[in-house]
């Protein structure tokens, strides 16, 4: 019997490998979608991060309407995970589903600016008091662009990052604690700078 810190690791590793049996066996519509996508996909997900949980696979979303999901295999979740826009407003809500099919039918990737933007950039103005604004069209360029104009602003280069969480795919926070020292992240191929010179993990 292995014990560290009082725990029995025998049993840990039983529990581990009858929730990982369970999680197989209650997800079948994900596990084949999952080796489906293994065939084209990095780790089987779109986006690497897609595949961070500790389980033996991701869960497919079939339908997703304000805090919850419908997965592949029909089974209703609540979704802690919310991520990104539905983290603001929930799933699908009614109001913007109905803004983007009018808008679908206008365009939506013209790369020059439409009327709504002089208004939007008023209205962000009336409501939080800046004067100039810039949209970022994802949460990576947003943080790369936040990570700039701060060490613009403070004149201080070193960013910190909280270990094991996502920032985007800005390569400056590509990195995880090891032994408590910041370390490039295993899988960070191609990277020519040495980026824990200017980053810190908590």
């Amino acid at each position: 019997m292995t014990v560290e810190n009082g725990i029995n690791m025998q049993t840990v590793a039983a529990l581990t490998a009858r929730e990982r049996d369970r999680f197989v066996k209650d997800n079948p519509a994900s596990a084949r979608l999952s080796d489906e996508a293994k065939k084209n996909l990095f780790g089987g997900v779109p986006m690497h991060w897609m595949a961070d949980w500790s389980t033996p696979f991701a869960i497919f979303v079939e339908e997703a309407r304000g805090a919850s999901f419908r997965d592949a295999d029909g089974q209703n979740r609540l979704d802690f995970c919310l991520g990104d826009t539905g983290t603001m407003f929930g799933h699908a809500p009614e109001p913007v589903a109905d803004a983007i099919r009018k808008q679908s039918t206008r365009g939506y990737t013209t790369m020059l600016p439409s009327p709504d933007a002089a208004w939007l950039g008023s209205e962000l103005k009336r409501r939080f008091g800046l004067d100039f604004w810039q949209v970022t069209t994802t949460a990576t360029d947003a943080n790369r662009d936040v990570l700039r104009w701060a060490r613009a602003v403070t004149g201080r280069p070193v960013i910190l990052v909280h270990d094991g969480c996502y920032h985007g795919s800005v390569a400056d926070t590509l990195v995880r604690s090891n032994a408590g020292k910041t370390a490039q992240r295993g899988g960070l191929i191609g990277q020519v700078g040495d980026i824990t010179r200017h980053t810190r993990v908590v």
